[in-house]
């Protein structure tokens, strides 16, 4: 049995029945012409189905018996129950984007089945404009966010006529990789993993003690820079929670974000990360309960050097949303200043200091279920913003056009809130999942986003585009 990386238990050690640590995406696709909905569901169901050649990715899951092996090793299931795992569904009518959402904010309230392989499929027809969403989750042990989302580019193409669509989880998308060596070393490779796999953990342990005092003098030396173990303001995101949640999401043309990137000489990443800093301070006064001092994020990164489409290699910086300033103008300067910094500060660490400090950052969240711990613990971030890139170009699954992607991420104890984005060749899709009771009237953050979007293009002088619903 392989072990199990400390970025990868801790999702399986930090999970509760009202906090479910899987992560999932919604796509919506267009039927190719002369097509319907239902005959392009009938389609993928049936592709989904006949594909008996599962990946080792989708065979995986905690090893047996997971009360007590299931965080430290994984094993691997040699028969799949395709039926289990792929679900088709119809909305009820009408048939909106309401029912929709609806029905994946339900599902993704749910755990998934440990003694299984952690994912589930669910393919969706009903929606009264013609098209089919699939709506998938996986454990956010088995995958992060960049990696999920090249599992599913893998089973696109590019081309509109292509018709060898297949599944997400057939091997032969794995067999443009160049054959694995049979030599020597490939065999002292393989009988000295075991130690290489033990050492690599001691690393991550080892690599905690530098990162953090790189960070503590970055801290101290400059005032634009949101340190980490610091604690940010309590607020209505940083709360124990219940297990319902609610998602919302929005996509918005992604010229308009380009436009005020290029007219202010700033990243995309600062465009959106200022979008979400005005419309969570919009949201907050709303609810009458803006704190005093500015919110802090924590924005997931990644430090994937490969092309892999399974595991966590991820680490954080820390952001100040500066929710505190109802100018438009400085609270993007304050952002940008403070994002800067902090890809700066991560950038000097090595690989694994940035691993490992990734994993010190998010291990008080393991401790989050322990009654009182979030109550009398103050928050060290208010929420999660993850900026996941895309599909480059127009993809399609066997004729049918991908026409939306959004993110569906994981609400925890005390981060009762999490925007994430997935960027595509013309759309910024945001997908907001937050705990249903505690966040009352959560679509209206997208509203917000929508406002905050428009102020920064006063800001920037450029002329405001239509967005799309």
């Amino acid at each position: 049995m392989p072990y199990m990386p400390v970025t990868e238990s801790m999702f399986l050690i930090a999970e509760t029945r009202e906090q479910p640590m899987h992560a999932g995406g919604l796509q919506l696709f267009i039927p190719r012409e002369g097509q319907s909905a239902t005959e392009l569901a009938e389609e993928i169901v049936e592709t989904f189905h006949s594909c008996a050649d599962i990946r080792p990715l989708f065979r995986k899951r905690p090893a047996s018996p997971a009360a007590l092996l299931g965080t430290l090793a994984w094993s691997y299931d040699d028969e799949i129950d395709v039926d289990y795992h792929v679900r088709r569904a119809v909305l009820p009518r009408p048939g909106r984007i309401r029912e929709l959402l609806r029905y994946v904010s339900l599902n993704h309230s749910a755990l998934l089945d440990r003694t299984r392989p952690m994912w589930e499929l669910h393919i969706i027809e009903g929606l009264d404009d013609g098209r089919v969403a699939i709506y998938t989750k996986i454990h956010h042990s088995l995958v992060d966010g960049i990696s999920a989302l090249r599992l599913l580019e893998n089973s696109l193409s590019p081309d509109p006529n292509d018709r060898t669509g297949t599944a997400w989880w057939d091997t032969a998308l794995l067999r443009r990789r160049p054959p694995r060596e049979t030599t020597g070393a490939s065999l002292r490779s393989r009988l000295t993993a075991p130690l290489g796999q033990a050492l690599n953990l001691t690393g991550q342990i080892v690599g905690a003690g530098p990162a953090a005092a790189k960070i503590a003098w970055a801290g101290i030396t400059d005032d634009a820079f949101a340190p980490p173990f610091v604690p940010a303001p309590n607020t209505i995101l940083d709360v124990p929670i219940g297990s319902a949640r609610r998602f919302a999401a929005q996509q918005w043309p992604r010229q308009r974000l380009d436009a005020v990137g290029q007219a202010l000489d700033i990243t995309l990443n600062d465009v959106v990360v200022t979008m979400c800093a005005g419309a969570l301070r919009a949201y907050l006064i709303d609810q009458d309960a803006l704190p005093d001092d500015p919110l802090i994020a924590a924005m997931p990164v990644s430090t994937r050097t490969d092309k892999s489409s399974e595991g966590n290699a991820v680490t954080a910086i820390m952001a100040n949303l500066a929710t505190d300033q109802p100018d438009p103008e400085r609270r993007l300067a304050a952002v940008i200043a403070s994002t800067r910094k902090a890809k700066q500060v991560i950038r000097g660490l090595s690989p694994l200091q940035a691993l490992a400090f990734g994993a010190a950052t998010f291990a008080p969240l393991a401790l989050a279920p322990i009654p009182g711990f979030v109550r009398s613990t103050p928050p060290q971030f208010n929420v999660l913003i993850s900026n996941v890139p895309g599909p480059s170009r127009p993809m399609y699954w066997n004729g049918a056009a991908l026409d939306g992607c959004y993110p569906v991420s994981i609400a925890m104890h005390g981060q009762a809130l999490n925007i994430t984005l997935t960027t595509t060749a013309d759309q910024v899709n945001f997908g907001l999942i937050g705990a249903r009771k505690e966040l009352p009237s959560l679509q209206r953050i997208l509203t917000h986003l929508d406002t905050a979007l428009d102020d920064l293009e006063k800001v920037a002088g450029v002329r405001p585009l239509r967005s799309v619903p």
